[in-house]
């Protein structure tokens, strides 16, 4: 297999998925290699450090969405390489090639002897990689969350086979891991929320106590205790289910199954960035309803949440949200929906038990 070393453009630019050459053997599992590392090595005059020889494996050319691979599943000695291409006419000065080499019998006259192997090239479409070969699902690249990616994919699958649309699974899969993550939330926004109904009295407090930061500090541990408050209780909960949401960010980042799939009205590809409203002129920046309503909810978030009492820092809460949504607008609709949905969810949420506790 040969290709050149340019990257396809794909992902969502900021965190870019892997292409080049992989090799797989039931040794030494998967394993990917940058054009930058082959490089090195040429530069050295050194070999790739791949598993050379083995009796099962494949060999693949990997970019985003799609994969080439030479099969061979039958247990049978194989050599693998991975290499650079020296420059020569009719080849890019940058040429990569990955390969298997097997040796085949001596043949007596008159005998004859077959060597069969499958060529693979398509979509990474899960679960029909799984049929081909062993490890072939491998070549989607999960980022290294796939302990939990691959069974979010499942569900995500599972949900889709019985909704029928990819935008609405989405949707049905967030709403399952806020389900199953909502008494983890509803502990951080609890804390939150007496976090935001103390807020002015800390803020007379630090006021007060200014030129004595250790009284201060004794003061408000003294309140905090008074009202049953963890500083860290909003920290902790949501740091243990974000593993959970960046590995399903992997999976609608990866999944070819986004490609070309529609959710509705305006929405016709859950894989290219929302454009309703054309682009920015000079900076090419696409302009859709939904990267603006991602935007317009954290900055809700934000007003739910306490705000601190450094001047600055509550500046910041409101100018960081401005700056990440820029990310937005560059990144699939699939994943935009994703992020609103959880937003939208969050916020809800986070209503409810501000509303509980009267915190305005």
């Amino acid at each position: 297999l040969v290709r050149d070393g340019s990257h396809v453009a794909g992902g969502a630019g900021f965190t870019p998925t892997f292409t080049g050459p992989a090799l797989y053997t039931e040794k030494t599992h998967f394993q990917k290699i940058e054009f930058k590392d082959i490089d090195k090595r040429a530069a050295e005059n050194r070999e790739v450090d791949i598993e050379k020889r083995a009796n099962d494996g494949w060999v693949a050319m990997v970019q985003h969405y799609f994969a080439s691979a030479w099969l061979q599943n039958d247990s049978q000695a194989r050599e693998f390489f991975v290499r650079k291409l020296p420059g020569q006419p009719g080849v890019k000065a940058d040429t990569y090639a990955t390969g298997m080499v097997f040796t085949l019998p001596t043949l007596a006259a008159g005998a004859s002897e077959a060597h069969e192997a499958t060529l693979f090239a398509g979509p990474q479409e899960e679960n029909k990689l799984a049929k081909l070969a062993p490890g072939l699902p491998l070549v989607k690249d999960y980022g290294w969350l796939r302990i939990l990616a691959e069974p979010l994919f499942w569900l995500l699958d599972k949900l889709h086979g019985f909704i029928g649309n990819w935008g609405w699974s989405i949707i049905g899969l967030v709403v399952l891991l806020k389900i199953a993550f909502y008494w983890l939330n509803a502990s951080a926004y609890r804390s939150m929320a007496k976090m935001k109904a103390v807020a002015p009295r800390i803020n007379e407090l630090r006021e007060r106590l200014k030129d004595k930061p250790q009284e201060m500090q004794q003061e408000m541990m003294r309140i905090y205790k008074e009202e049953k408050i963890n500083p860290l209780g909003s920290c902790l909960p949501i740091f243990l289910q974000m593993p959970f949401f960046m590995g399903l960010y992997w999976v609608l980042l990866s999944s070819v199954e986004m490609r070309g799939a529609p959710w509705v009205l305006w929405i016709h590809d859950l894989s290219k960035p929302d454009t309703l409203f054309g682009h920015l002129p000079y900076f090419n920046v696409p302009i859709g309803p939904l990267p603006l309503l991602m935007t317009l909810s954290s900055l809700l978030q934000v007003w739910l949440n306490p705000q601190p009492a450094d001047p600055v820092q509550a500046k910041m809460m409101w100018i960081m949200p401005l700056a990440f949504s820029v990310m937005f607008f560059f990144f699939p609709a699939g994943l935009v929906l994703y992020w609103l949905t959880n937003n939208i969810l969050s916020i809800a949420q986070q209503w409810m038990i501000n509303k509980q506790l009267g915190v305005n």
